[in-house]
């Protein structure tokens, strides 16, 4: 794997941004319906003029060392850490580059502006071998239109490498969604490109706090941003001391359900970290491989499909009733493949007859957002989407943003309640939280740009959250996680409702002042106990009542049905959270 960074910012103009990338085994974990999306059907012609470049081309600078803490970790052969940092001017992230394992200190800065400023910062994205296109700026619009902006690139000369900002003119021939001077190149393996964009700051008082973190990589990227993301209108607060990669590490959460762990010991101290997602994408019909086996793993072809929820026994219980604001739905046939645009319909039906108002998908694959939005739209349900992450890390997801993008901007927008960057990518290893902050950012903006004014997030399982939050919480509107109670030991069915509520209230401690907000949210109705965790029909619908009850409008409930082209997983429960008979 390489790093290559396109472009550093002179003087003032300097910024950055912390990339990392993790290889990972087969995809099992989303689905696609192709894997490329067809060229735009307009192009545009476009005029540039150089108007205005913030600093003169310079030779960078020799980079001045950061203070170096001594650790314990290190022999005392080994050479002391040596860290190269730019400082900036303006409140772009600070980029250090740690050249040795140690333990860090990043003094306290603050910024103070007193006129709007536009500078270059960056962005970060990964892609794949081949033909690849980054960068740019992302509009819409909604008619023929000239569009004037201004957009980050980089000049070189000799050795001497210049980030500046340029305006150019578009004309746009019609309505749409059109991409502004991005950067076309092809790379020969899994590249992940840092480039220069556009960036305003209002007058005010910005600051980045102290930061101690214990580095174990050689050449590690670190980032320090400014906490202070918008202007400051009194004294900046006390800067907070975080810790990255410490060096006494937490205890790593359970694995994926298509890993086969063995059984973890529950800490009588603490209760163990939260399961991953329960969401695995199938994969494609056409262009299905039969992933590495592990210990434990059966391909989904081998694994008896479970009755549909509508053939499925009623329980004793009676129905859920409650607050229920949503639902998780997959638009896949037991056996992965997409559910016709009819099936789908009548899901959806189904789910609004339920009482629930809102539907969450995790991806746009199926045709998610015609036939799942659609159906949503005619039941008058409200829909959260999804840009997933896979294996092939942020550069795999971007055809999703421009396809939300696109949707969106054609009058879909009123019916989004929240889009969801990302379900559990930092978990997966698809990315890092530096990484996923970019591209949250980058999303944001191209969503805004084309008309949405909603929240926008991402959801992590608790534990990963907590140590991700300082990177995540600048750039979310609300703070989500994904609580399954099933995967705690000492959790029975009927404490369920109560476990999720702290739970919420732990999701809202990690980022003060946002809105908590729990993703992803079930019980399984079959599968080998977990402690005292039991799967169950009965239990199922005892869990589930429990959780509307206690935390119903701050969870979606997973999910609407059986998952029988699932992997078993641990416990044997990945294919049996379908909860749609007990409403």
């Amino acid at each position: 794997m390489k790093v290559s960074i396109v472009a550093l910012a002179a003087g003032a103009l300097i910024g950055g941004a912390s990339a990392s990338v993790h290889e990972r085994h087969a995809d099992f974990h989303k689905r696609w319906a192709s894997d490329s999306a067809p060229a735009p059907a307009e192009t545009c012609g476009c005029k540039t003029y150089t108007t205005t470049i913030y600093g003169e081309a310079t030779l960078i600078p020799q980079l001045p060392s950061a203070e170096v803490n001594s650790t314990s970790v290190l022999p005392e052969t080994t050479p002391a850490p040596v860290s190269t940092v730019i400082v900036v001017p303006v409140p772009t992230p600070m980029v250090t580059t740690c050249e040795t394992p140690g333990t860090y200190t990043f003094p306290a800065s603050t910024v103070t502006l007193t006129s709007t400023t536009v500078v270059c910062s960056a962005s970060s994205t990964s892609v794949a071998p081949g033909p690849c296109t980054y960068g740019g700026v992302t509009t819409s619009v909604s008619a023929s239109t000239t569009v004037t902006c201004p957009y980050a690139t980089v000049e070189t000369s000799g050795s001497v490498v210049t980030s500046i900002i340029k305006t150019t003119t578009y004309v746009c021939p019609s309505a749409g969604v059109y991409t502004i001077a991005p950067t076309t190149t092809s790379v020969s393996e899994s590249t992940v490109f840092v480039y220069p964009v556009p960036e305003t700051y209002e007058p005010g008082t910005y600051t980045a706090p102290v930061q101690v973190v214990t580095i174990t990589e050689t050449s590690k990227v670190y980032v320090c941003p400014f906490e202070t993301i918008s202007p400051s209108s009194s004294a900046p607060p006390p800067p907070p001391s975080t810790t990255a990669e410490a060096s006494s590490a937490p205890p790593p959460p359970p694995p994926s359900s298509y890993v086969a762990p063995s059984p973890s010991k529950v800490s009588s101290v603490a209760p163990p970290p939260p399961p991953p997602s329960s969401y695995v994408a199938p994969p494609p019909e056409s262009t299905y491989e039969a992933p590495p086996p592990e210990s434990t793993y059966e391909a989904p072809s081998s694994v008896a499909p479970k009755p549909s929820p509508s053939s499925k026994p009623k329980p004793s219980s009676a129905p859920v009733h409650g607050d229920k604001w949503a639902i998780t739905y997959t638009p896949y046939t037991t056996d992965g493949q997409c559910k016709s645009s009819d099936e789908i319909s009548s899901d959806v039906a189904g789910i609004a007859a339920m009482g629930f108002s809102t539907v969450r998908v995790y991806a746009t694959d199926c045709d998610a957002l015609e036939n799942v939005g659609g159906a949503c739209k005619a039941s008058g349900l409200k829909i959260i989407l999804g840009v997933f992450i896979g294996p092939t890390g942020i550069g795999g997801s971007q055809d999703q943003v421009t396809d939300i993008t696109s949707w969106g901007s054609s009058g879909n927008w009123g019916m989004v309640e929240m889009i969801v960057v990302g379900n559990e990518a930092i978990f997966n290893s698809y990315c890092s939280a530096e990484e996923l902050a970019v591209f949250i950012t980058t999303c944001k903006g191209a969503f805004g740009g084309a008309g949405y004014n909603g929240p926008v997030t991402t959801t992590e399982p608790l534990n990963v959250l907590t140590e991700a939050a300082s990177s995540l919480c600048g750039v979310m509107d609300v703070v989500s996680a994904n609580i399954q109670p099933f995967f705690n030991a000492d959790v029975t069915a009927d404490d369920a409702g109560d476990f999720v509520a702290s739970q919420i209230k732990l999701v809202a401690d990690c980022c003060p002042g946002l809105e908590a907000y729990n993703l992803e949210c079930g019980w399984p109705s079959s599968g080998s106990p977990n402690g005292a965790a039991v799967p169950g029909r009965d239990a199922q619908q005892k869990a589930i009542a429990g959780i509307i009850e206690k935390a119903g409008g701050k969870t979606v409930i997973f999910s609407f049905q059986d998952d029988s082209w699932k992997a078993p997983g641990e416990f044997g429960v990945e294919q049996h959270f379908g909860c749609s008979d007990h409403f």
